[in-house]
């Protein structure tokens, strides 16, 4: 598939230490894709622990590495047989394809070499919002009961507490899948609009104590307590944000509600797949999510500006003109 592939990434050389460079790419295998990327999405969540070096240690976390999971392109290399031709736009959930840099998730690159199921056909119309399919589909997966339940079945939340761009999506796949449209805490005033739909409020204007489901994605450990007193008997509380602080409650509260607990992490294929079927019957809107963009040489910038700026709901690297 050609001679020795470069790419620009963007690498995290130690925690705060970010730039862009120029990275030799590992040869394509013969199952392997390689994809010339347009966007790629800053996550608030993951690469921000990875950024301030608050990640907990995990297999293979070191540095220097290649941050991003959320990746749009367009296919430029496909041996035969993938399904896939040159110039297919496609979503690349990372990749772990560079000499000298850990891939994780190693999504924000220029070019990417990938296993061809790893690219993920897209509608051409996408484009840029793209970048949200991860986001979405882990939004799905906060909504999955437990395990053991119908594949198409859904545990949708009353109340979903976080109006960033995981809450709106939960919120839109909610009424998108079926669901009644729920309520939505958000105490931040630049986060209080854009709701479609659904009504976000303060949790000072909500007198309700009786809710039967609640999916907290803020990632405030703090709220716990809050949280547990406005379940009814028997309610459930979802965690699907990610708490770098240790989490606690005071029990008598969760012990007369008999507290049902469940957390949400990492989205599957199938998730994934509820959301292309939903764009594809245009149930799912993606509109309003992406706030900001920069070019990849400006990328400490645009990493600051995405983590410390609370209007910024998505920040998007455009890798089409680098």
């Amino acid at each position: 598939m050609g001679a020795a592939l470069q790419a620009k990434a963007i690498v995290l050389s130690e925690p705060l230490k970010l730039g862009l460079q120029d990275l030799a790419l590992q040869a394509p295998g013969s199952a392997d894709v390689v994809v010339d990327i347009a966007y790629s999405g800053i996550s608030t969540g993951t690469e921000k622990l990875l950024f301030d070096g608050s990640m907990p240690p995990f297999p293979g976390l070191s540095y220097p590495l290649v941050p991003g999971y959320e990746s749009v392109g367009r296919v430029r290399e496909a041996p035969r047989g993938t399904g896939l031709r040159p110039g297919d736009w496609v979503f690349v959930p990372g990749a772990n394809c560079f000499e000298g840099a850990q891939g994780l998730f190693g999504g924000a690159a220029s070019r990417l070499v990938v296993p061809a199921e790893r690219a993920i056909p897209l509608d051409s119309t996408l484009r840029e919002k793209g970048v949200l399919l991860a986001l979405a589909a882990t939004a799905v997966h906060c909504l999955r009961p437990a395990e053991g339940t119908g594949r198409e079945a859904f545990a949708f939340p009353e109340l979903i507490v976080g109006h960033g761009v995981l809450g709106r999506l939960i919120a839109r796949l909610t009424i998108a899948l079926g669901g009644a449209a729920p309520k939505v805490w958000e105490t931040d005033p630049q986060r209080l609009s854009g709701a479609d739909g659904y009504a976000v409020l303060s949790p000072e204007a909500d007198p309700r104590r009786d809710y039967a489901r609640i999916l907290d994605v803020s990632g405030a450990p703090a709220l716990l307590d809050t949280l547990i007193g406005r379940l009814a008997s028997q309610g459930e509380l979802v965690l699907g944000g990610f708490y770098a602080e240790p989490l606690s409650f005071t029990f008598p509260p969760a012990f007369l509600r008999e507290l049902r607990l469940r957390v949400r992490a990492e989205w599957k294929p199938e998730d994934l797949r509820v959301v292309l079927r939903l764009l594809d019957e245009s149930r799912l809107c993606l509109d309003g999510l992406i706030t900001h963009r920069a070019d990849p040489e400006d990328a400490s910038e645009a990493y600051e500006r995405a983590f410390k700026d609370r209007s910024c709901l998505k920040m998007i690297l455009n890798w089409s003109a680098s």
